[in-house]
């Protein structure tokens, strides 16, 4: 067997663990996303109505939160179904999304897209959360899409000022090793790696994929 056939071996081995070492964290991570929507999602609610108002429906979100984290999909659903139908806007939206990332997790992949979709283009929902459904919606798509596109709508969040950056990037980094651009793939996984402003989780899968690419 010729050096180069053993190299090429290798490199889809490599490639295959980190797309495997993907699915199996990619859940993971797009709750991890929706968990850093409550502070700010919060604030948005609290800060849009009075205050009696917004405890209230701070209460019956959290009470569908509860519902999630204890395993109760279907009650949780149907939670975060009804806050999205009636609810005031702030909470409405993160209800949606929270909505969205149940659909996610249960396999039905185009509802959950379609949820992201139109939040992203609904001009009236504030900038902050419009950016998130659109870190979901190409999270969701990164198995499937074509890697210039997923560049493209990673593109706007990786500047310095983004809070989304090491997601995107991370993202990013997905979208190269499914494309067998290695290279490409170590380059942005040790970005985030040395970057001290990295959430640590996220810090932890970039330094293991470094490790399951031969970084």
């Amino acid at each position: 067997m010729s050096q180069e056939l053993i190299q090429e071996i290798e490199e889809d081995l490599r490639r295959e663990r980190a797309l495997n070492f993907w699915k199996a964290y990619g859940t993971t991570i797009a709750a991890g996303v929706a968990a850093v929507l409550v502070a700010a999602g919060g604030f948005i609610g609290w800060r849009e109505y009075d205050r009696r108002q917004a405890a209230a429906e701070s209460i019956r979100f959290f009470e569908a939160m509860g519902r999630a984290g204890a395993g109760d999909r279907d009650a949780a659903q149907a939670s975060f179904s009804s806050i999205a139908r009636d609810g005031r806007p702030g909470f409405a939206v993160l209800a949606r999304l929270h909505e969205a990332a149940l659909k996610a997790n249960s396999g039905d992949r185009p509802a959950a897209q379609a949820i992201y979709q139109s939040i992203a283009a609904d001009d009236r929902v504030v900038s902050e959360l419009r950016t998130v459904a659109s870190v979901l919606m190409t999270l969701g798509n990164v198995e499937t899409s074509d890697r210039a596109a997923i560049d493209r709508a990673i593109e706007p969040l990786t500047g310095a000022a983004s809070r989304w950056r090491h997601i995107a990037l991370e993202i990013g980094a997905v979208a190269a090793a499914r494309a067998g651009d290695a290279a490409r793939a170590r380059e942005l996984y040790t970005r985030i790696a040395d970057d001290q402003a990295a959430p640590q989780g996220i810090r932890a899968r970039a330094a293991e994929m470094l490790q399951a690419l031969g970084g």
